[in-house]
């Protein structure tokens, strides 16, 4: 140590003793079991509300429009292979259009039993 009574900077940090702060706090006066989790924590896992219910997304659709002076653009993509983008205001609005299309007609979507032919 040093003469003002503490570790110099580059020295280990000198650790105190008595109970490590990995071990688990002493429970209340009598109890004699360890405490584990905080009260009102529950401790046992418990169905998620937002539970996957099988469906998973195909088709996306991202537009971006950001303000005056900007050039708005769009992107369509699905997992049929589809991948495509559109710049400018008429291009972007002719591209929202045919992803609505797309979104009727594509097998990975809907499916095709029950439904006439074109």
């Amino acid at each position: 140590m040093s003469p003002r009574g503490h570790a110099p900077a580059n020295s280990p940090t000198l650790t105190p003793s008595g109970a490590s702060p990995a071990e688990p706090a002493p429970a209340p006066a009598g109890s004699g079991a360890p405490k584990v989790v905080a009260e009102g924590v529950p401790s046992v896992l418990r169905s998620d509300p937002h539970g996957d219910d099988g469906r998973q997304p195909v088709a996306w659709l991202r537009i971006t429009a950001p303000g005056r002076g900007v050039t708005p653009s769009a992107r369509s993509w699905c997992a049929c292979g589809r991948d495509l983008f559109a710049a400018g205001q008429a291009r972007a609005l002719a591209l929202i259009a045919d992803h609505e299309q797309h979104r009727e007609l594509c097998p990975h979507i809907t499916p095709q039993e029950g439904r006439k032919a074109a």
